[in-house]
């Protein structure tokens, strides 16, 4: 099982004996989605058939994504919070924030990647992705890693690794 370190930058590294943090977890999703969504923006208004499979691809990863915060992540940090807190509101805020991405990606789902209006959909999820990416990692992350231990941090990404796997199944 890796252990959990802490590189300069604050980020969670990982050795051999222990496993990776669930923010770290989570981050690496970010910075995946990230990816997928630069290859799509970067391919030309005729390359339906990429960005089709590139959608596909995002789709899968934000509802898997999704999954494990509402069910995993979120709960254990919202049980470290007290009533109308900060906290408390940041993950009340991310529920919110993912209602509206899982709408958006029900619109995208039902529209051809041919139609005109798949890129103006395409777009506004990505920038609510983003949007919610800042504040998870601006905000969330720094106020988590506060009320959650190094454990039970190893014990949420340890959760959330076999949650995403069995997701894949």
């Amino acid at each position: 099982m890796p252990i959990r370190a802490k590189s300069r930058t604050g980020e969670a590294t990982t050795t051999r004996s222990r496993g990776t943090d669930a923010i770290a977890l989570l981050k690496q999703d970010h910075k995946e989605v990230k990816a997928l969504f630069e290859q799509a923006c970067a391919l030309g208004t005729r390359a339906t058939e990429q960005r089709r499979k590139l959608y596909g691809q995002i789709a899968a990863q934000l509802r898997i994504h999704s999954q494990v915060e509402e069910e995993i992540f979120y709960p254990a940090f919202r049980e470290r919070t007290r009533n109308a807190s900060d906290e408390r509101q940041e993950v009340l805020e991310a529920y919110e924030e993912h209602g509206i991405v899982k709408h958006l990606l029900g619109e995208l789902d039902a529209t051809d990647p041919k139609d005109e209006s798949f890129l103006a959909k395409f777009q506004v999820l990505k920038e609510n992705v983003e949007h919610h990416v800042r504040e998870e990692e601006g905000e969330m992350f720094k106020m988590a890693r506060a009320a959650l231990d190094k454990e039970e941090l190893i014990e949420l990404g340890s959760r959330i690794e076999a949650a995403k796997e069995e997701a894949r199944a």
